[in-house]
């Protein structure tokens, strides 16, 4: 059914040859397969930066080594072009079953989920620099297939939007938008979606000169919008994650465990957690004051629940031998 390509001597991975449906531009897909899978099957879809391959990513990553552990099975997907971007400008990729890259790799996930016993709630998709920008588009376009993404280094989905496949404006963080007006373009990409939205974690360097880290801030901006979320590793919400990688520059290293690790909710080791979406009422901004203090209403927040924040009206007081912590103005947790 496969045709076995190497891509380590180490590891075996397969080039997918089978018609697994339209792939407009042609991307080439790498199948890991370790030797026990779990029953039902997670799926992780994994993208290289621009200037890489599959390989590239293959070896830079432990995920085949994870996959080992854990038995899920790793899509590494090929980017089409000469220098190795993924295709997030054109309205075709940005657009539920629109074309391009996004909807040949749309279209391996449906064919994995019908042939290769994969759990549909239970696909992932992760990628650095470009890589991570498709992840953003695959989470606007498909939201249907995927349960969450980890972004490393990346845009907000639709920042790179245009005629162009590289946008300047976006790259150095010049594009700034409400998070309404990122929200919005999010919903645009798959008109009259009403379920439930795909999970997503971000990582970006304070010094990053190749995607400025304000892209950082405008991502979360759009995505706490999507979720109806307040301000706030930062946590907003229970469907959005951040992490800001101190003196780090393009791009962050790969934190593969931390990304699978349960307690962050992030991955397929804890189960979905279905909640309904809901238009958000308000348009939040980035705080630059303190926020003021918040009075205890007698229970105790969980450890790793929201304890304090502008706006917030639950208990202050974190369940011993938590202390409530303040991750910003909007959002404090109890670690």
């Amino acid at each position: 059914m496969f045709a076995v390509k190497s891509l380590l001597l180490a590891a075996a991975a397969t080039s997918v040859t089978v018609n697994f449906g339209a792939n407009p531009t042609n991307v080439q897909m790498y199948l890991y397969k370790p030797t026990a899978l779990a029953t039902p099957t997670p799926l992780i879809i994994a993208m290289h930066y621009c200037s890489g391959t599959a390989q590239a990513y293959f070896q830079g990553t432990s995920l085949a080594q994870l996959a080992d552990q854990h038995g899920f099975l790793v899509v590494y997907p090929n980017a089409p072009t000469a220098g190795g971007c993924w295709d997030v400008a054109s309205t075709a990729s940005l657009t539920h079953n629109g074309g391009s890259d996004s909807l040949g790799i749309a279209n391996i996930v449906r064919y994995a989920i019908s042939n290769w016993g994969v759990d549909a709630t239970r696909v992932f998709a992760t990628g650095t620099s470009s890589g991570a920008m498709m992840t953003n588009v695959l989470m606007g376009a498909y939201p249907d297939l995927f349960a969450a993404g980890s972004l490393y280094s990346g845009v907000p989905d639709g920042c790179f939007a245009g005629p162009s496949a590289w946008n300047s404006q976006c790259s150095t963080g010049e594009l700034i938008l409400t998070p309404q007006q990122w929200g919005d373009r999010v919903r645009s990409y798959y008109p009259g979606y009403t379920g439930v939205r795909p999970k997503v974690q971000f990582w970006h360097g304070t010094v990053d000169t190749t995607l400025y880290p304000q892209n950082f801030w405008e991502e979360i901006k759009q995505w706490t919008n999507i979720f109806n979320a307040g301000y706030s590793r930062a946590s907003f919400g229970p469907n959005v994650q951040a992490i800001l990688a101190q003196g780090v520059g393009h791009t962050v290293p790969e934190h593969e465990t931390d990304t699978l690790n349960c307690v962050n909710r992030i991955w397929y080791l804890c189960p979905p957690v279905t909640t309904p979406t809901t238009t958000p009422t308000t348009t939040p901004t980035i705080p630059t004051t303190t926020p003021p203090a918040t009075t205890s209403t007698g229970a105790t927040a969980a450890h790793w629940a929201q304890c304090g924040g502008i706006g917030f009206t639950g208990p202050t007081v974190c369940a011993a031998p938590y202390t409530c912590q303040v991750s910003n103005p909007y959002y404090s947790q109890c670690l």
